[in-house]
């Protein structure tokens, strides 16, 4: 009788050993999975940041093109400071507005970043210093986008004082009044400039807000955002 009661409680150790044992991997298994969760989020919080934290809106030149053709971009024409990549400042906020209350001259006022209450406005410029006359693309690129902003979004461009107004098509297709219709879901813009010249200077003036007026700028866009670059290259590629 003695011998089986120590048999019970043998048993009854082994099997709470193996509860214990169980246990501890759960517990193991468990602290992997938060630790492998904690990784990934600082991951995505650091390429959230390379992304969200370059500015409101930045342009950048092939850096290859830049070397054959001679090509250098810089924000101030005092300086010609060259720079592969411009950063115009970034906006924490931005209200509907109407294009009627931009500053009539917004091209002219500044150079680099000129932002008003509820808009985004970056001057600068491109000069070829190669020595021959060559052909290049100026495209605005749509990294992303947030509850839709896109359908109210105006981009504003100014090259050597000519003016165009781009926008994302209205809903029923038809490009909004006085706009060109985005290029695609991927490109607000894509433009050639032919036959720029050994020394020329092209001046560009990027204007970017929501416009209060469009139909599509309703509240559920409120908390929305949209970020674009720019890119100066030889040829365009979808």
């Amino acid at each position: 009788m003695k011998e089986k009661k120590n048999n019970i409680k043998k048993t009854e150790i082994i099997l709470g050993s193996e509860k214990i044992n169980k246990r501890k991997k759960r517990v193991r298994l468990l602290k992997i999975g938060l630790l492998m969760l904690l990784l990934f989020l600082i991951v995505i919080y650091f390429l959230l940041g390379i992304i969200y934290g370059q500015g409101g809106f930045s342009v950048t030149l092939g850096q290859e093109f830049a070397k054959k053709s001679g090509i250098i971009i810089f924000e101030n024409l005092e300086q010609k400071e060259s720079k592969r990549v411009l950063k115009a400042e970034k906006l924490e906020f931005m209200d509907n507005i109407s294009i009627n209350w931009l500053p009539s001259n917004i091209d002219t006022e500044a150079d680099g970043s000129h932002n008003g209450q509820n808009y985004i406005a970056y001057t600068f410029y491109v000069q070829n210093q190669g020595s021959e006359t060559i052909d290049y693309w100026y495209s605005i690129l749509i990294d992303d986008v947030v509850k839709n902003v896109d359908n109210a979004i105006r981009v504003m461009i100014f090259q050597n004082g000519e003016k165009k107004i781009y926008a994302k098509s209205s809903s029923n297709g038809i490009p909004e009044t006085g706009t060109i219709a985005f290029y695609s879901d991927k490109f607000a813009l894509v433009e050639q400039r032919p036959n720029f010249e050994e020394g020329a200077i092209d001046k560009y003036t990027v204007v970017i807000w929501i416009e209060g007026d469009d139909y599509d700028c309703i509240d559920a866009l409120i908390g929305g955002a949209m970020m674009m670059h720019m890119e100066i290259t030889e040829e365009h590629k979808n």
